[in-house]
Formats: structure tokens, sequence, C-alpha cells
């Protein structure tokens, strides 16, 4: 489906990347693999990862080529996109991937934690989405595939920094989806539900985490890269502006916040007649404080 296109796949050296990019190779892509090779806190760095997956894409037959920039960065994350068009003349197709975890709850979170993991998910969006553009724009085509998280679309415990991002990145890919119609420009997101490196840092201390946990052992990275595949292709040409879930063999399609309910006084409000009229008629549609686990309470398919 996506042969001959040139798709670039960040933070693909292992996990929920590696898969995405082999499976581009399969169909006939050629994938420049990112990684930085870092922990996954962003920690470290190390060409290895990249490599050995462009050494596994070379033994299937398919064509590919490591990078090592890093997407926190715009110039760097310019290089990866610049790398495509050297190494293959052009570039149809970008997926952000790449991430990293410095989990904590909000009250002890730091400056530090939380400004690396939005410097990488949603700058790091931005950045490589920004620099694929000029190109899309030029030739008139193009396909934007992002990672968000059920972690920003509805919540979880400890990941603050990582669940704003990932919310962001929802909001980034309508806005890129919007701005670049005219020019035939797709964006999406993903929201994977996979066993990964970044899922393996889930804490395991009670029951009922162990129980979690185990559940998504079952849902593999390969899952995820068949939509992604798609949504690089052709043949999602009409598909734009939308959010998917992928939990093994169940795909969903995410809702976007529009209004539930509304209530009016043509006198206007006051803080008391909110207080005795607007929030009683609305509290029935207020949403509770879910978590991913709360909405997606079924074992995968």
């Amino acid at each position: 489906m996506v042969e001959g296109k040139v798709v670039l796949v960040t933070g693909a050296g292992g996990g929920i990347g590696r898969d995405i990019a082999l499976a581009m190779a399969r169909h006939g892509a050629r994938v420049v693999v990112n990684d930085i090779g870092a922990a996954v806190d962003g920690a470290g760095h190390s060409a290895g990862p990249a490599q050995q997956v462009v050494d596994e894409i070379h033994a299937i037959g398919g064509e590919a080529v490591p990078n090592t920039d890093s997407v926190a960065d715009a110039a760097s994350a310019a290089r990866m996109v610049q790398c495509a068009v050297d190494n293959f003349g052009r570039i149809d197709a970008v997926v952000n991937n790449a991430g990293i975890l410095r989990d904590r709850f909000f009250h002890k979170m730091s400056v530090d934690e939380w400004d690396s993991v939005i410097k990488v998910h949603l700058y790091g969006t931005y950045f490589v989405s920004r620099a694929a553009a000029t190109f899309f724009k030029e030739q008139n085509a193009g396909a934007m595939v992002h990672m968000t998280s059920t972690s920003g679309l509805i919540g979880n415990f400890g990941q603050a920094n990582y669940s704003a991002a990932k919310l962001g990145i929802a909001a980034l890919s309508k806005s890129i989806a919007l701005d670049m119609l005219k020019f035939n420009v797709r964006s999406n997101c993903i929201a994977p539900f996979a066993w990964s490196r970044m899922i393996g840092a889930i804490p395991t201390d009670t029951d009922e985490q162990k129980a979690r946990v185990a559940k998504i052992q079952q849902m593999t990275p390969s899952k995820i890269a068949p939509l992604a595949v798609y949504l690089a292709s052709d043949a999602a040409h009409e598909v734009n502006g939308q959010i998917f879930s992928v939990r093994n063999n169940e795909i969903s399609l995410i809702s976007q916040p529009r209004p539930v309910r509304s209530v009016h006084r043509s006198e206007g409000w006051t803080p008391q007649t909110i207080a005795e009229h607007a929030m009683p008629a609305m509290r029935a549609s207020f949403y509770p404080l879910d978590r991913s686990a709360d909405v997606f309470s079924w074992d995968p398919i």
C-alpha cells in the first residue's frame, strides 16, 4: 500500500516504532529509521537501535537508512527530514512515534520532568511535522501519523507531563489537517495500546496494577503497524483529522470534544444562579474522573 513511498518513522529503534518501520518496508516503502538510542527517560545516546532495525529491513529485502537526530530540537528534526530527501529523493509520510516517560505525581513533578517530556512529545511532533510540511506543500501531497495516548485523551495517574503532551498532539494534528487540507496533506492520530519498553515502566506494586500490565502484555506492538501503514498510504486519502485507538485486534474511532449540554438564562448569569441553576442542570452530564483503564475496561480482543 505504500510501494515506493519514503517514510520517516521516529523512535523506530524498538517497540511500536520498530514494528511500524518494518511493516512500512514490507509494504514497499523506503524508510528512514530514526532513534537516538536513549533510555526510557531520555538519557543516553546510541546508534545501535536504529542500525539494528535498518539491518532487519535489509534482511527482508527492503530499503532503509538510520538516523540518530533528536526530535526535541528543530534543527535536528529538519536534518532527519533532509536525510530522507538526500537518500531517497523525497519524503511522503512521517510517523511521529518518538517518546520518553518521566512519570511522577503532579504535586511532586519537577520542572525538568515536565519540560523534558513536553519537549520530546509535543515539540518533537511539531518540529518533525513542520520540517516535513515544507516538502509536502511543494509536492502537494503528504501524510502525517502522530502517536497520542488515552492517558491524555481520557486520563491517568502520575502522568501530567505525558498526558498534557499527548492531548496537545491531538489538537496539533487537527490544526495541521485544517491548515494543510488545500495542499492534500493529511494528519491523523493513533492512540496505541501495546506492551513496549515505555509501558514497561508502569509500576506493578499492587494486584490491580499487575492485572493491568498482564492485559497490556497481550497486546504486541505489531498490532499497531497495519493502521499506521494504511494512514500513510493513498488508500487513506479521505481520512483526515481523526483519532483512532488500536487495542490488540480492536480499532476504535475516538470522539473529539463537543458540547453535550447547555443552559441559558435570558437575563444572564450570576455566580448564585450558576450554583442554583446551571450546575444542577448539567451535573448529570458531568464526566467522572476516569482513567484509561476505566473506559477500556474489557479484556483486549
